[in-house]
């Protein structure tokens, strides 16, 4: 994109905001007017998290958002108001270009100046299809405990997250508010699982400095600080989003002052023990956190030593028990302590696509699922 057509950086919420009110909306009431409709961002990018830089802008960012119709009016009206767009939007809105061009990197676009018709990125559909194509299933329909497990919280992110512009449909702003945190019974389960990762590797750290491991040592508690922060969102009830923004994230935490410096630290030890202090103390803090939320009976947060080893842990599995206990329903409190798909799946693209958690979730929970309900 030529630098020449940017003026100060918009972020990419207010741009599509404003995308849609100034110059989509007057060309869609022209296309199809008296057709219902809602206006929306949300979805995949930094922007619909609010994460957003002037770096984001080289690809897949820019002013765009979805419109969705009525299921029938989409096979009538949709790629008439596509080719209206394309004929009749303008080429630079607020000094960015209308026109995403193909980079050669797959589906990957970059805004571009054109002289003819712009390749918009303004979606026409209908909101089936759209959360279909997002999670997996259409949350219209109902949404079972399969599908929320079967769901990566990043996705979960993308779909709460953003804005509605206008919602004439009286469907999206419903949906989103259905989506937007865990039934209680989830809710426990997930942190409870959450937990258990914790105090499966908690002895790790000073297992591995004991033999001379620093390396691998520093390996285990990157993944126990990666573990805590995630951890803390879901107190917070508030989804975690994958690596690149988790950090970003977690710093919107009310616990986030504390404990910043207790997790940097762990980090930047470079001997066990002091990597294990570190721990320690950021542990008792999340112990305390949960003891604050009262889902559970007081569970002990002071630290202690590993059976008859001397590594300081949490036993974090206390927390998992007490959590576990406390749900109600039968169906998941049978099922494995392995969570929601993106807390035992770690691949990027498996967790991109909604065909392939759903498979996952659903071979990991194959004993369960005719009380859950197919995720298939």
């Amino acid at each position: 994109m030529s630098r020449a057509h940017m003026q100060a950086f918009i972020p990419g919420l207010e741009l599509s905001r404003r995308f849609y009110t100034e110059a989509v909306r007057p060309l869609l009431e022209e296309a199809a007017p008296g057709i219902p409709h809602s206006g929306a961002r949300i979805g995949s990018g930094s922007e619909v998290l609010g994460y957003d830089t002037a770096r984001s802008a080289d690809h897949e960012w820019g002013p765009r958002l979805q419109l969705f119709l009525h299921p029938h009016d989409v096979p009538r009206h949709a790629a008439h108001i596509r080719h209206v767009l394309a004929e009749h939007l303008p080429k630079i809105f607020h000094g960015y270009p209308t026109h995403f061009a193909p980079t050669g990197d797959g589906d990957i676009r970059v805004m571009q100046v054109a002289d003819g018709p712009v390749h918009h990125r303004v979606e026409v559909t209908s909101v089936s299809s759209w959360f279909t194509a997002a999670l997996g299933f259409d949350p219209a329909s109902g949404i079972t405990p399969a599908d929320w497990l079967a769901t990566p919280t990043q996705l979960l992110a993308e779909v709460t997250a953003g804005a509605v512009f206008h919602d004439g449909l009286h469907v999206l702003s419903p949906l989103r508010t259905a989506l937007r945190w865990y039934p209680h019974d989830i809710w426990l389960h997930v942190l409870a699982c959450q937990w258990q990762r914790v105090s499966q590797e908690e002895a790790f750290v000073g297992r591995c400095g004991e033999v001379g491991d620093e390396l691998g040592s520093a390996v285990i508690a990157a993944r126990l600080v990666r573990d805590l922060m995630r951890l803390c969102l879901l107190m917070d009830r508030r989804y975690p989003p994958y690596g690149k923004w988790l950090g970003s994230a977690f710093a919107r935490t009310p616990t986030a002052p504390r404990l910043t410096p207790v997790l940097t630290a762990a980090l930047a030890a470079t001997d066990w023990r002091t990597r294990e202090d570190h721990l320690a103390h950021a542990y008792e803090i999340v112990a305390l956190m949960h003891n604050q939320l009262e889902l559970t009976d007081q569970v002990d947060p002071t630290t202690r030593a590993y059976h008859s080893r001397p590594f300081r842990v949490l036993r974090a599995e206390r927390f998992t028990q007490a959590l576990t206990a406390r749900i109600k329903d039968p169906a998941l409190r049978d099922l494995p302590v392995v969570g929601a798909v993106d807390q035992f799946v770690d691949s990027t693209d498996v967790l991109g696509r909604p065909e392939l958690t759903r498979a996952a979730a659903g071979a990991v929970t194959l004993t369960a699922r005719p009380r859950l309900g197919s995720v298939m």
